[in-house]
């Protein structure tokens, strides 16, 4: 990577904390490379309260965009220019461009969701969604298939903090996309969380149940409800498989592995930056061999 760089390289990174342990930098330098772009990545331990004085090194020092990561997502919504239409209905930024000073911002977490669905072979205009979790990948899977044209979105998450989020974010998303209609409902309502299955075309885990160290842990207990024509889905990449997807694949549902949404969200972000699509396939080859999911 250092005999690329020169007088004319610019910069982008990483913001939020911890970062040590990002593949992000090693991604997109790879993908710099292979496309013959002079950008380089780099990763930054920035905090929430850091973020003001981030965005203003950005400008000064003329740095194309960034990623932005926890805790860091919600201040950077807050503080940018403008916001994209997902990333105003999220209240969320994950993404920054710079524009000549201008700083947009945009959320790629529910773009990289529908893309690798698409990817899959599974279009979301018309289809109706449960999504289990009420947090920020949850919150960009439900704006992104609306905006994309779902036609009915079912929250499941327990009566917690993230509960009053999710009805926020049904409410923002009926008022934005009227074709939509969404519910928010108890997880631990196994009667309801069954029933909207069943009257649903895709399930989308964005809970942290089924992550290492916690492998064994899924939310669906009713195995009745995986059924032929069911995509079931997890945003959860560690491991590929979860028990969630191991059940579903079992009882015949098509699965489709939380990889894939990391690696697609990641290619949306280097179009922003760049105007250039990020060679996915030797990315996934290259990072995300392991994966059964796509």
């Amino acid at each position: 990577m250092e005999s690329r760089i020169d007088g004319h390289t610019t910069m982008l990174g990483l913001f939020g904390s911890p970062v040590g342990h990002s593949g992000s930098p090693a991604m997109y330098n790879y993908s710099f490379e292979k496309a013959g772009i002079n950008y380089a990545y780099l990763a930054f331990d920035i905090q929430e309260n850091e973020m003001e004085s981030a965005l203003k090194y950005m400008r000064l020092l003329n740095m194309r965009g960034a990623n932005i990561t926890m805790p860091c997502k919600k201040a950077a919504a807050e503080l940018v220019d403008k916001l994209s239409p997902a990333a105003e209905l999220i209240g969320a930024v994950n993404t920054i461009v710079n524009n000549d000073g201008v700083l947009t911002g945009y959320n790629t977490d529910g773009a990289g969701y529908v893309e690798n669905l698409r990817h899959n072979g599974v279009d979301p205009e018309g289809k109706r969604v449960t999504i289990l979790g009420a947090g920020g990948a949850a919150t960009a899977i439900a704006v992104q298939m609306a905006l994309d044209g779902a036609q009915a979105i079912h929250i499941f998450n327990p009566k917690d903090s993230f509960y009053k989020n999710a009805e926020i974010t049904a409410q923002k998303i009926m008022e934005k996309v009227p074709s939509c209609h969404v519910t928010v409902g108890d997880i631990n309502d196994q009667e309801a969380l069954s029933m909207a299955i069943g009257q649903s075309d895709i399930l989308a885990n964005a809970t942290r149940a089924g992550m290492e160290p916690n492998v064994d842990q899924t939310n669906i207990k009713d195995m009745t409800v995986y059924r032929s024509d069911l995509v079931v889905t997890d945003t959860v990449y560690s491991p590929a498989v979860t028990k969630m997807l191991a059940d579903a694949a079992e009882h015949g549902s098509q699965t489709i592995g939380g990889k894939g949404m990391l690696v697609w969200q990641g290619a949306a972000a280097f179009k922003l930056y760049t105007g250039k699509d990020m060679p996915v396939e030797e990315v996934t080859e290259r990072f995300f061999s392991d994966d059964g999911g796509h």
